[in-house]
Formats: C-alpha cells, sequence, structure tokens
C-alpha cells in the first residue's frame, strides 16, 4: 500500500505521526538482545522444575558467564510466565490421635 501511495497521505488518513510510523518500523526489525538470557532461564528452571525462583536463577547465571542483574531476571521471568513454587511451613501439631483405650462407664449415673 506504501508503494501505491505516498506515505504522508496514508499517515493522514490514519492520524499517526511520521515519527511514530518509524518508530514502529524500527521495532519490528529489531532483534531481541535477552533470547540468550531468556533461553538460558527456561533451561534453568526446567531443569529444576519450577523450583529456583529469580535471585536462584540469578546466581546460576551468573556462574554460567552470564553478566546479570537480578531485577532484569525478575522482569524475564514474569515476561516469560514463570514463577517459582512456593513450599509453605507446616504448623506443629502435637496431637498424635487416640492413644489408648478408654474405659467403660461403669458407674451409669445418669
Amino acid at each position: 500500500m506504501v508503494t501505491e501511495f505516498p506515505l504522508d497521505i496514508l499517515l493522514n488518513i490514519i492520524k499517526l505521526a511520521r515519527s511514530t510510523y518509524y518508530y514502529h518500523l524500527k521495532k519490528l526489525n529489531q532483534v531481541d538482545k535477552n533470547q540468550s538470557i531468556k533461553v538460558e532461564i527456561q533451561a534453568i528452571y526446567d531443569e529444576h522444575k519450577g523450583n529456583y525462583g529469580y535471585r536462584r536463577i540469578t546466581l546460576e547465571l551468573r556462574n554460567r558467564g552470564f553478566v546479570v542483574n537480578h531485577k532484569k531476571v525478575k522482569r524475564l521471568m514474569k515476561l516469560l510466565g514463570l514463577s517459582s513454587q512456593i513450599c509453605r511451613k507446616r504448623k506443629y501439631s502435637s496431637y498424635q490421635g487416640e492413644v489408648g483405650k478408654k474405659a467403660d462407664n461403669i458407674s451409669d449415673q445418669g
């Protein structure tokens, strides 16, 4: 459509600024610079069955040679839809159930 009509006319019709058009055109052709980190985060997450959160994944990425901030890891995990499984601690209960036998009521007072 751009080849048939001048760009200025098309942008006027849809009420879009020229700078906005070129901004989005540039964004479409841009390569994702975080792609390798995303792949590695997904691999670590799957390797540890979803038990690692952003802190442990950050440490694992640093062990594998990536220079990455924990905030970036958290942001990318949110983008990928990954969240760690939280294991809740159980409250202590000393109840052991019914221990021993109950005595029969032989007085029968009532």
